[in-house]
């Protein structure tokens, strides 16, 4: 009864083996010449030019939450693809359900701001700054500015 398991166990003891193996020869082999860009945090080749900010920025969640509510969709759709006929009218009306969920979220996501970054962003930021934070939303053309009194220039062009 134990012989069947003797070779799982084997593999088991050689992966944890040539990890060890692995660790101690890199620790012991590797030169080590430290300077400030082999210290620096790694970003797609590119030295930061400043210090990381404590926390990251609310945009990276948002671009998390994108992906993970389509990653849910695909794998709610591929079950339903290959067995639609079986399921029926039930399986269409609860597609039809989920599909409606995804994209209000996707239209919640998108609405603030989720998929603004470079200088779209960087002329809304300055907008909402010169017509007032509560003015300027992410995702939302405002028009109709015209009656708000703002502080700083009157000119609402650039929203």
């Amino acid at each position: 009864m134990l012989g069947q398991y003797l070779p799982v166990m084997a593999l088991l003891v050689l992966a944890v083996l040539f990890a060890a193996l692995s660790f101690g020869a890199s620790r012991l082999l590797a030169p080590r010449r430290p300077h400030d860009r082999k210290l620096a945090p790694y970003e797609c080749g590119i030295i930061p030019s400043r210090e990381a900010p404590e926390r990251f920025p609310v945009r990276f969640y948002l671009v998390a939450m994108i992906f993970i509510v389509f990653d849910i969709e695909i794998i709610f759709f591929y079950p339903w693809a290959v067995a639609h006929r079986d399921i029926g009218l039930f399986g269409l009306v609860a597609v039809l359900v989920f599909s409606v969920a995804v994209f209000e979220s996707f239209v919640y996501l998108i609405g603030n701001g989720a998929l603004e970054w470079g200088p779209i962003a960087e002329v809304r930021q300055a907008a909402s700054r010169r017509l007032g934070s509560d003015l300027v939303r992410p995702g939302v053309r405002q028009v109709g500015l015209e009656g708000y009194k703002v502080d700083g220039p009157t000119d609402t062009s650039a929203a």
